[in-house]
């Protein structure tokens, strides 16, 4: 059987990237297909396999995030004749490829197009974009929101990576989600800290800097309250929250992934100001054992239980975090029993569950 594993773009190794992984090892023969690919910045496991690009390749990389109008036609340009089984992950267009015919696709879906449904404000609403882009995105949503709809009969099964995002299947695709395997997490690299919380007494968030994320939350509480906030991660936000935020904010910029669990555990919490689909790095930071304060909504609602491994704030507003952060303070957190809850998300329990839907899809195409 040939196997074909289709991503949206291969730019570097986030949440994703992660996913995809675990099915290079469950397919390691596969080839890989995706509409741009950064050559060493996805890890050795993705870059071993054979990788083939769209034309958007052919473009200047970075800035491809601006080829979003192109994007349904160049996934639908990859060739996937010959395969007998495509498995694509998403969070925009790769569940839009076009199989060969008695081919089975299985599509796991990381979310709906976010940029042309309810984060299209955040990305081309005032102040966010020009004048020119705005109109030009206004223009264009309709006609991607028809082809995104369109696409999903292209898959005999769509995954959901949260109870969450099987929501907006149904609310925006107006098709119910086959089957939820939560993403995989490799709690192992993660264990709680002997002396408890670091001395630097910091709150943690572990994040890309764009702007749905919501770190201008958490950076107007922290710099109000002059309370310790580390942020590491980068992204096109990070020049505007420097300069919004207090002396007590630090941001740390990219972090490698050997110097993560380091960070967790010396936390005293992490904090998740937005609205999560899934959410890995709160997952994470309860594997090493420390409690997150998360807005109450999205995935977070089912990655932390409410006064025993974190603490929900319930709007996405400064006044809503402040009480958030006197809530954590007065928690009484039990880093070995995070740590435990955390191993219900651990990698090893994803390859079989999604290893299971597949085999349930190829043994309905042969009856």
């Amino acid at each position: 059987m040939r196997v074909a594993l289709v991503h949206d773009w291969l730019t570097g190794l986030r949440g994703g990237e992660r996913v995809l992984e675990q099915l290079c090892l469950l397919y390691p023969a596969a080839d890989i297909f995706t509409l741009v690919h950064m050559p060493g910045t996805c890890g050795e496991i993705i870059e071993r396999h054979r990788i083939r690009t769209s034309f958007l390749d052919r473009l200047p990389k970075g800035v491809y995030r601006h080829y979003l109008p192109l994007f349904p036609l160049a996934i639908e340009s990859l060739d996937l004749e010959g395969y007998d089984l495509v498995v694509s992950t998403s969070h925009a267009v790769a569940k839009g490829c076009r199989p060969a015919k008695g081919a089975v696709h299985v599509a796991y879906i990381h979310t709906p197009m976010r940029y042309v449904w309810d984060q299209f404000e955040w990305y081309f609403g005032a102040g966010r974009a020009g004048p020119l882009t705005r109109l030009a995105a206004g223009a264009l949503a309709p006609m991607l929101r028809r082809w995104d709809v369109r696409s999903t009969a292209r898959a005999q099964a769509l995954v959901a990576n949260s109870r969450f995002v099987a929501g907006r299947i149904r609310r925006y695709w107006n098709r119910e989600a086959d089957a939820v395997v939560y993403p995989p997490v490799d709690t192992s690299r993660f264990v709680p800290a002997a002396e408890g919380p670091s001395a630097a007494d910091y709150a943690l968030i572990v994040s890309a800097l764009v702007p749905y994320k919501r770190i201008d939350l958490a950076v107007s509480a922290f710099s109000r309250l002059k309370r310790p906030l580390w942020i590491a991660g980068d992204g096109p936000e990070r020049r505007s929250l420097e300069r919004a935020a207090a002396s007590s904010v630090r941001f740390l910029g990219a972090v490698s992934q050997d110097e993560l669990p380091r960070l967790y555990a010396g936390a005293k919490f992490f904090v998740l100001p937005g609205k999560e689909d899934f959410g890995i790095a709160p997952v994470e930071s309860q594997a090493a054992g420390r409690p997150v304060l998360a807005l109450g909504h999205g995935g977070a609602l089912e990655t932390v239980v409410d006064g025993e491994t974190g603490v929900f704030f319930a709007q996405p507003t400064v006044e809503s975090l402040l009480d958030g952060i006197a809530a954590i303070d007065r928690l009484q957190p039990d880093p070995l029993r995070i740590h435990e809850h955390a191993k219900r998300f651990d990698v090893g329990r994803f390859a079989p569950e999604l290893r299971r839907v597949i085999e349930g899809c190829l043994t309905r195409a042969r009856q």
